[in-house]
């Protein structure tokens, strides 16, 4: 019995609420809703950097991104490139790139290869 008052009850106020909400938005009450997603920046498109014409003689940087395993990828790396490409010049920056070490790569290097390893 008591079950069956509460949900009598219960309906009897969602009708006079429902009623009252109704009302409300006839007179032109608004509500303001905002979007979760946000709005993203434009993007906007590069290019690739244009390909080397050869590897001999050139200055590759290898950066370790500081995922597990990348050290020993540039390892593995750095030796395919003495055994396959003996003339060019690998350097492994073991501590990711800075300040210093762009401007390095912008003066001094060819290329620069950022390892992501697993």
């Amino acid at each position: 019995m008591k079950l069956r008052m509460a949900t009598v009850t219960v309906l009897c106020l969602s009708i006079v609420f429902g009623i009252a909400s109704t009302q409300a938005y006839a007179q032109g009450a608004k509500i303001t809703v905002y979007n979760p997603m946000g709005t993203p920046p434009a993007i906007q498109m590069k290019n690739m950097a244009p390909r080397l014409d050869t590897l001999d003689g050139k200055t590759i940087y290898l950066f370790n991104a500081g995922f597990p395993n990348s050290d020993n990828f540039l390892i593995v790396l750095k030796e395919w490139f003495a055994d396959n490409h003996p003339k060019v010049n690998i350097i492994i920056s073991p501590s990711g790139l800075n300040a210093a070490m762009k401007a390095e790569v912008i003066e001094k290097g060819d290329a620069a290869f950022f390892a992501v390893g697993h």
